[in-house]
């Protein structure tokens, strides 16, 4: 040993000497990781996704540049998980046509306009006799909602109705009865929502509402709905079903099954935690249930109203109104519950002839999103 190096000296140094070396080695495979994680080319994820597409879909190409335009301009990993969930959103509503018919569209059409025109006290005399009225291309609005193949058709001609024919204005007022469209029919509210907070990537003319009739806007507005947010779910499933119920419906429809669990108060798991224009002296049930739970939450009503109010945000599961709810609920439960429910919703809609829920949905995305990862492990 060389001397004025003590056994306690050489030990650390060799410990040291060990610790450094094993650091370099990490961080030399660190550097270079496996082939299956390395950041692919657009080239590459085009590829991919024209191979995944079934080889009837018409221009397999230009849909594979527009999926992957929008995962770009979004910031969204193109993983093969996240490029399945699209493709199986698209196969799902449109089987990848951009404007896709609807049977009896304009029998659904002139149906919806004599409830709206009841509801409002308007004569449905004099409601027909607005819709005779020449529109912009010569036909009758009355004609063109009658020969409605596709939503775009059907939302073009009430655009023109609202904005031309007076009546049209009161009956409709800014409210176009074609709420979903294009390719992934995405949420034309969601799409305005979208198209205001954050910058549009493509040269648009129109409005929110013509681009997602696009295949290009369709497919970004969709992706976003289903990708662009945070949200800590452990499947894909639960993305799903959010997209058909609205943000963060799975997550709290386990808030309202930990707040039946805590309060013995049976709850529909739908995710709304207040009801649609609801005041403070006539809260909804969830809000009810919660406010039973007051005084062991420590929370009286006005606080919990702020609270639920915030269900529609990213934070919402960090907040003390949930964690604290989930103790209470686990506690009585004596077990860990979950922090995602599929939502319990019939759907209805005048396009829907046969009863349909958001967890048929989101279980039949998820199926075809499995289907598509199963060739790309073959591949």
């Amino acid at each position: 040993m060389a001397p004025g190096i003590t056994p306690c000296k050489a030990a650390r140094s060799l410990v040291a000497a060990s610790l450094l070396a094993l650091t370099s080695w990490l961080l030399g495979c660190a550097g270079e990781p496996p082939a299956s994680q390395k950041q692919r080319s657009p080239d590459e994820v085009r590829a991919q996704l024209v191979a995944l597409m079934p080889a009837s879909v018409a221009d397999r190409s230009g849909w594979a540049a527009d999926i992957y335009a929008a995962l770009a301009v979004l910031r969204i990993e193109p993983s093969p998980t996240h490029l399945c969930a699209v493709l199986a959103i698209v196969e799902q509503e449109s089987t990848y046509r951009v404007d896709p018919a609807v049977p009896q569209l304009g029998k659904i059409a002139s149906e919806e306009i004599d409830q709206r025109a009841e509801k409002l006290g308007l004569p449905r005399l004099l409601v027909h006799a607005a819709l005779q009225l020449h529109s912009k291309d010569g036909r009758s609005y009355g004609e063109r909602i009658d020969a409605a193949k596709t939503e775009k058709e059907l939302s073009d001609t009430f655009e023109d109705f609202i904005g031309l024919v007076p009546l049209g204005q009161r009956l409709f007022g800014g409210y176009n009865p074609v709420r979903t469209g294009g390719p992934m029919q995405v949420s034309i509210a969601f799409a305005e929502r979208q198209w205001k907070d954050k910058p549009y990537p493509y040269p648009a003319t129109g409005s929110a509402r013509a681009e997602v009739f696009t295949r290009r806007g369709g497919l970004y507005f969709g992706i976003a709905h289903l990708l662009d947010f945070p949200a800590a779910y452990d499947q894909m499933l639960y993305r799903f079903a959010d997209y058909n119920a609205g943000r963060y419906a799975s997550r709290n429809a386990a808030f309202q099954n930990a707040v039946t669990v805590a309060s013995g108060i049976p709850l529909d798991l739908d995710g709304d935690l207040l009801r649609e224009g609801a005041d403070i002296d006539k809260p909804g049930s969830t809000e009810l249930a919660v406010r039973s739970l007051g005084s062991r939450l420590g929370l009286g009503d006005r606080a919990i109203r702020d609270a639920l109010a915030h269900g529609d945000s990213a934070g919402f599961d960090r907040s003390e109104i949930h964690e604290r709810v989930f103790r209470l609920a686990e506690r009585a439960q004596g077990r860990p519950l979950p922090h995602a429910v599929l939502p319990r919703i019939v759907l209805k809609s005048p396009k829907i002839t046969r009863p349909l829920t958001t967890e048929w949905f989101a279980k039949r995305v998820a199926e075809r999103q499995q289907r598509c990862l199963a060739r790309t492990s073959a591949a």
